[in-house]
């Protein structure tokens, strides 16, 4: 396994314990103590942090496999921008750091732009191949 895929695995697992924490904490230790609007909007973050530390995993398991440069921003793009966007709302919602939600819109960008190169990498993995197999028509392996 590539060093970025090594690492992807580990953000990923770090964003997945740290949804698990925040979303039992939250559900059971702030029930009754925080607004249910701000309790459904935590929980939302918490969602988007399970969704894109599973979607790290996947990029670890396609480091090896798709353009190495493409995916490394994809998840790149895919760890800061789970970071800005869950992050931003925990700081605003649990933290009551008001101005702390104004990354969330930039975390949410960058979570979309993540998977749009990695769609550009898939794309990109599929041209290679059959230019390397010398035929438009080639099935990939």
């Amino acid at each position: 396994m590539a060093p970025s895929a090594r690492l992807f695995a580990l953000l990923a697992a770090l964003l997945l314990a740290a949804a698990t924490a925040i979303g039992a904490y939250t559900s059971h230790g702030l029930e009754g103590v925080l607004a249910p609007r701000d309790l459904a909007i935590v929980a939302t973050a918490v969602q988007y942090q399970f969704y894109h530390g599973l979607g790290l995993l996947v990029v670890a398991l396609l480091a090896d496999r798709l353009d190495g440069t493409a995916v490394r921003v994809a998840g790149g793009l895919m760890f800061g921008g789970a970071l800005l966007f869950c992050g931003g709302i925990y700081a605003r919602h649990l933290l009551a750091l008001e101005g702390a939600g104004a990354v969330a819109p930039i975390g949410g960008s960058a979570m979309i732009a993540s998977w749009l190169v990695l769609a550009y990498a898939a794309v990109r993995a599929k041209s290679l191949a059959r230019r390397a197999s010398g035929s438009a028509g080639a099935p990939l392996a």
